[in-house]
Protein backbone atom coordinates (compact mmCIF):
# COMPACT_ATOMS: atom_id res chain seq x y z
CA UNK A 1 0.00 0.00 0.00
CA UNK A 2 1.29 3.58 -0.84
CA UNK A 3 2.61 5.43 2.14
CA UNK A 4 4.11 8.23 2.61
CA UNK A 5 7.40 9.16 4.31
CA UNK A 6 8.29 12.48 6.23
CA UNK A 7 12.03 13.13 4.85
CA UNK A 8 14.59 14.90 7.74
CA UNK A 9 15.06 18.67 7.21
CA UNK A 10 17.57 20.89 8.34
CA UNK A 11 16.53 24.70 9.24
CA UNK A 12 18.87 27.37 10.46
CA UNK A 13 19.44 30.78 9.63
CA UNK A 14 20.13 30.29 5.92
CA UNK A 15 16.86 28.32 4.82
CA UNK A 16 15.85 24.40 5.16
CA UNK A 17 17.73 21.83 4.00
CA UNK A 18 15.30 18.50 2.57
CA UNK A 19 17.93 15.48 2.76
CA UNK A 20 17.29 12.32 0.89
CA UNK A 21 19.48 9.51 0.68
CA UNK A 22 20.33 6.41 -0.99
CA UNK A 23 19.91 4.60 2.36
CA UNK A 24 17.01 3.33 4.49
CA UNK A 25 14.95 4.84 6.36
CA UNK A 26 14.68 7.33 3.89
CA UNK A 27 14.33 5.21 0.66
CA UNK A 28 13.09 1.73 0.83
CA UNK A 29 15.14 0.85 -2.28
CA UNK A 30 18.53 1.41 -4.77
CA UNK A 31 17.60 4.28 -6.96
CA UNK A 32 18.44 3.53 -10.20
CA UNK A 33 16.44 6.27 -12.29
CA UNK A 34 15.36 9.53 -11.25
CA UNK A 35 12.78 11.67 -13.86
CA UNK A 36 10.83 15.03 -13.39
CA UNK A 37 7.16 15.95 -14.42
CA UNK A 38 6.60 19.64 -14.74
CA UNK A 39 4.84 21.84 -16.86
CA UNK A 40 1.62 19.54 -16.51
CA UNK A 41 -1.78 20.11 -18.36
CA UNK A 42 -5.40 19.40 -17.40
CA UNK A 43 -4.49 15.56 -18.45
CA UNK A 44 -3.95 13.12 -16.10
CA UNK A 45 -0.82 10.98 -16.25
CA UNK A 46 -0.35 7.48 -15.00
CA UNK A 47 -3.13 4.92 -15.53
CA UNK A 48 -0.67 2.10 -14.93
CA UNK A 49 0.81 -0.31 -12.12
CA UNK A 50 4.35 -2.04 -12.52
CA UNK A 51 5.72 -5.46 -12.40
CA UNK A 52 9.23 -4.39 -10.01
CA UNK A 53 9.10 -0.73 -10.24
CA UNK A 54 8.90 1.68 -6.73
CA UNK A 55 8.86 4.87 -7.05
CA UNK A 56 8.84 7.79 -4.99
CA UNK A 57 7.58 10.80 -5.46
CA UNK A 58 8.08 14.27 -4.17
CA UNK A 59 6.55 17.17 -5.22
CA UNK A 60 9.02 19.96 -5.07
CA UNK A 61 6.46 22.57 -6.49
CA UNK A 62 2.92 23.15 -6.65
CA UNK A 63 0.59 20.33 -6.08
CA UNK A 64 -1.34 17.35 -7.30
CA UNK A 65 -3.15 14.55 -6.74
CA UNK A 66 -2.09 10.31 -7.01
CA UNK A 67 -4.56 8.29 -6.83
CA UNK A 68 -3.85 4.93 -6.13
CA UNK A 69 -5.73 1.58 -5.49
CA UNK A 70 -4.70 -2.40 -5.43
CA UNK A 71 -8.60 -3.48 -6.96
CA UNK A 72 -11.24 -1.68 -8.66
CA UNK A 73 -13.01 0.60 -6.41
CA UNK A 74 -10.40 0.06 -3.74
CA UNK A 75 -9.13 3.61 -4.58
CA UNK A 76 -6.91 5.77 -1.88
CA UNK A 77 -5.94 9.54 -3.03
CA UNK A 78 -2.90 11.15 -1.46
CA UNK A 79 -2.42 14.91 -2.06
CA UNK A 80 1.43 16.02 -2.66
CA UNK A 81 2.06 19.70 -1.67
CA UNK A 82 5.23 19.54 0.53
CA UNK A 83 8.54 19.49 -0.57
CA UNK A 84 9.34 17.22 2.80
CA UNK A 85 6.37 14.51 2.12
CA UNK A 86 7.21 11.44 -0.20
CA UNK A 87 4.95 9.22 -1.51
CA UNK A 88 6.28 5.51 -1.94
CA UNK A 89 4.17 3.99 -4.69
CA UNK A 90 4.94 -0.04 -4.97
CA UNK A 91 4.71 -1.60 -8.49
CA UNK A 92 1.58 -3.54 -7.97
CA UNK A 93 -0.20 -0.46 -6.97
CA UNK A 94 -2.39 0.85 -9.76
CA UNK A 95 -2.08 5.07 -9.88
CA UNK A 96 -3.19 8.08 -11.24
CA UNK A 97 -1.82 11.93 -11.04
CA UNK A 98 -3.99 14.35 -11.59
CA UNK A 99 -5.41 17.32 -10.21
CA UNK A 100 -2.08 19.53 -10.86
CA UNK A 101 -1.49 22.79 -10.16
CA UNK A 102 -0.32 25.15 -13.11
CA UNK A 103 3.50 25.31 -11.25
CA UNK A 104 3.35 21.60 -10.34
CA UNK A 105 6.78 20.14 -10.54
CA UNK A 106 7.41 16.21 -9.48
CA UNK A 107 11.06 14.48 -8.34
CA UNK A 108 10.34 10.97 -8.98
CA UNK A 109 12.86 8.36 -7.76
CA UNK A 110 12.59 5.05 -9.51
CA UNK A 111 13.74 1.46 -8.53
CA UNK A 112 14.58 0.31 -11.85
CA UNK A 113 16.09 1.69 -15.28
CA UNK A 114 13.13 2.17 -17.56
CA UNK A 115 12.04 -0.86 -19.30
CA UNK A 116 8.79 -1.18 -21.25
CA UNK A 117 7.60 -4.31 -20.21
CA UNK A 118 7.48 -3.24 -16.26
CA UNK A 119 4.59 -1.22 -17.28
CA UNK A 120 0.90 -3.08 -17.50
CA UNK A 121 -1.86 -0.79 -18.54
CA UNK A 122 -4.66 -2.94 -18.19
CA UNK A 123 -6.45 -5.10 -15.00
Amino acid sequence: MAYFLDLPKFKDERGVLTLIEDSKPYLPFKVERIFCIHNPTELSRGGHRHVYNIEAVICIKGSCTITTSTAPGLEISHELSQIDQCLILPAEEWRVLHNFSPDAFLLVFASEKYDEKDYIFTR
